[in-house]
This record gives structure tokens, sequence and C-alpha cells, in this order.
């Protein structure tokens, strides 16, 4: 029986980002080829995020753990998905 916990990934964007528009390609790729629930979150509707993020947009989170900002590896991500998956670290 696996103690895993359902991969949740979650980007972090605002508004004209290009960087974002990239991000949202590849997570939604990763996230349909593996089977992984994905949502987005825009920053500019909450002053905390704002405060925690506006520098590093977009920021990926696997279930709720900042994994990258600015740029998201195809590769990295799986890598993280996979080991998330087995039960270790997001």
């Amino acid at each position: 029986m696996s103690t895993a916990t359902p991969a949740l990934i979650t980007l972090l964007s605002r508004p004209g980002c290009h960087l974002c528009d990239d991000a949202r390609e590849v997570i939604s790729k990763v996230a349909a080829d593996l089977g992984v629930a994905w949502e987005e979150r825009d920053i500019t509707r909450s002053e905390r995020d704002l405060l925690d993020y506006s520098d590093m947009i977009p920021v990926t989170l696997i279930n709720g753990v900042q994994h990258d900002f600015w740029h998201v590896s195809e590769k990295r991500l799986r890598a993280a998905l996979a080991e998330t998956r087995a039960g270790g670290p997001a």
C-alpha cells in the first residue's frame, strides 16, 4: 500500500507574464503525461503572494512547497514528481 500523497502542481503567475506562458505549457504537458493535477494562481489577487513572489514569477509549487521559479524545467519537474509519488520530498 502506497503512502504517497497525490501530487498537486501550482503555478503562481500574473497577467501579461511571457515566462508564465512558457511555464504553463511545460506544466500542462507534464501534468497530462503523468496524470497529475495542477492549478494556476494569479499573485495579483493576493497581497501575501505579491509580497512573497513578485520578483520570482513564475513560481512552481508541488504540494504547496516551492519547486522552481523563473523557468520551469520539464526534466526537473518530472523528477520531482516521481520522487513525490515514491513518497519522498517534493
